[in-house]
């Protein structure tokens, strides 16, 4: 009996990758993005099927384990409409298209009965009617479940993240392994510190994925201007935007700022590349962070290849894709304990 992963809402493969590395068997993923579809496949060897899952039946699923397998369904449904942001700002609705992507999730878990599931969204998902729903699903039909907040660096991940991860199973209690690093040993540096230096809007000839978007003549000054951990405080009145100003720019003191070699960075966004959307300066050269960086710092292979080269490089596409991804750290974390809870239950051992 093999044991055989499906990975919904896979994007380019953060969450895949990780299963993989943990030792698991990823069949399928499935997206709708069709720009995701050559990172996801070269670099996975794993069928990318590009289809909407308000579409995706439960025998599209079974088509693509093989029978008697023992059957996993992973996905991480999109988490914009769940975010700290839209939380802040009381936009967390049903108006959003995808808000309730994740009861289709739920659909295919109660119509397909994959022995373990696992699902990973932001924080703020736990406070939705759309996840009490969730786990009305996987109550009525007989899934032992735990979920829990995980800090990203307590994993080995490089970033202020904090991700809402739940691991189901119809086989007993399941619960996600404990913190595998002291958060004090991880660091922005032992993952990007080895890069060779590049100018802002310039590319390494080496890498081409190892490329930083152009900053104005402003930008440049004031990144020069920025220390490591400080803030746009430590710049002259003249470099200083107009919303600093004001008392509401005051508590955003993390934007256009520069990192610290010695500590763990920001959370990646998809504006990453971006001087002004965060605190994703250089720890010492004046720029935003890479393309390349970005990936690395999503705990991405420095191997992992972003660019199809059958079609137009498109900056902000790739950036997206990193940033939207789930940290190959985590999904390995998932993986691992997908593994363990396999041995103890002694499903697969024969293999």
């Amino acid at each position: 009996m093999s044991i055989e992963i499906i990975d919904l809402f896979c994007g380019i493969g953060g969450l895949t990758r990780g299963l993989i590395d943990s030792g698991l068997n990823v069949v399928a993923g499935f997206d709708i993005d069709p720009t995701c579809k050559y990172t996801y496949e070269h670099n996975n060897k794993v069928p990318y099927c590009m289809q909407n899952i308000r579409e995706v039946q439960a025998e599209d699923l079974e088509k693509k384990y093989t029978e008697n397998a023992t059957k996993i369904l992973v996905g991480c449904a999109p988490c914009q409409p769940f975010s700290k942001m839209r939380f802040k700002l009381g936009e967390a609705n049903e108006s959003d298209e995808k808000y309730n992507l994740l009861l289709e999730f739920g659909r295919l878990i109660e119509e397909v009965q994959p022995t373990i599931i696992s699902m990973e969204n932001v924080p703020q998902i736990k406070e939705t009617d759309i996840y009490s729903q969730f786990i009305q699903v996987l109550e009525r039909n007989g899934y032992h479940y735990s979920d829990k907040v995980v800090y990203c660096p307590d994993y080995g991940i490089p970033q202020s993240r904090r991700r809402f991860v739940l691991v189901g199973s119809l086989l007993g209690p399941i619960e996600l392994i404990p913190p595998t690093h002291r958060r004090e040993d991880v660091n922005v540096k032992d993952f990007i510190g080895g890069l060779p230096h590049i100018e802002a809007g310039k590319t390494d000839p080496d890498d081409p994925l190892h490329r930083s978007a152009a900053l104005s003549e402003t930008n440049l000054k004031r990144i020069k201007a920025s220390k490591p951990g400080g803030t746009w405080h430590d710049w002259p009145e003249n470099l200083r935007c107009p919303c600093h100003t004001k008392e509401s720019g005051k508590t955003y003191s993390s934007v256009y700022g520069r990192m610290s070699w010695d500590k763990i960075g920001p959370t990646i966004t998809t504006q990453f590349y971006s001087f002004g959307t965060g605190r994703y300066g250089h720890p010492e050269q004046d720029r935003a962070l890479s393309l390349r960086e970005g990936a690395l710092l999503q705990t991405f292979p420095i191997d992992y290849d972003f660019i199809d080269p059958g079609k137009r490089f498109v900056f902000g596409d790739i950036a997206r894709h990193i940033g939207n991804a789930v940290p190959v750290k985590l999904g390995e974390v998932i993986g691992k304990t997908i593994v363990n809870h396999l041995a103890d239950n002694n499903v697969g051992e024969e293999e």
